[in-house]
């Protein structure tokens, strides 16, 4: 529920540009996932993780633009995960977990492991039980992670009605840039009074990574 922001922003990206809310690895462009080398070219028919021998590649996905999620099961206590190009961080710590390169990690039973993007932008909500009431404004935290500027385009409708197919919709953009001494801060978010904004105005920008 804390995640419910950058979900929901992730499923508006969905039905306004088609990108799923959860993809495999080897559909996230740029990401430099390959399977097993194989002699050859692909084709329609080729399913590239047939020649994969690596289970926990065909298990981990993108969740979004900038969480990857390498779930755990019954019995587990470590497990393998290919972390693409480009630097990733641990979700829970903003630690630097690795780069283009496959790690073992021994997750503790209450955190299902989640790594971010450099320079990924996660806004997030505090604990609760039940989705916001109608009019029910929630304080903002917007975590950033690794030294890499980014920004992430927050969706919010009525969350009642399919008014959002007649423009009662808002996307915000919640950056993190580099001021005049080349450090990282939140950007001052500019809010539609006209559409839709279920979120306290004032947000609580936390850089995970810190300048590093």
């Amino acid at each position: 529920m804390q995640l419910l922001p950058y979900l929901y922003s992730t499923f508006a990206q969905y039905h306004f540009e088609g990108k799923p809310p959860f993809r495999a690895m080897n559909l996230v462009e740029g990401f430099g996932f390959k399977p097993t080398t194989v002699a050859g070219t692909l084709d329609a028919t080729t399913n590239p993780y047939a020649m994969s021998i690596r289970k926990d590649i065909k298990d981990q996905y993108m969740m979004g633009d900038y969480l990857l999620v390498a779930p755990m099961f019954t019995g587990e206590k470590s497990r393998t995960i290919y972390l693409p190009a480009g630097k990733w961080y641990d979700f829970y710590t903003g630690k630097l977990a690795g780069e283009n390169e496959m790690i073992i990690i021994n997750p503790p039973l209450d955190k299902i492991p989640l790594f971010v993007k450099d320079g990924g932008v996660i806004p997030m909500v505090p604990a609760h039980r039940q989705a916001p009431k109608i009019d029910e404004k929630l304080p903002l935290e917007v975590r950033h992670y690794g030294t890499t500027p980014g920004a992430f385009m927050l969706y919010d409708d009525d969350g009642i009605s399919f008014n959002y197919e007649k423009g009662a919709y808002s996307f915000t953009k919640l950056a993190v840039i580099k001021d005049s001494n080349g450090s990282l801060k939140g950007q001052e978010i500019t809010v539609k009074n006209d559409k839709p904004f279920g979120y306290s105005k004032t947000v609580k920008w936390i850089l995970m990574s810190g300048n590093q």
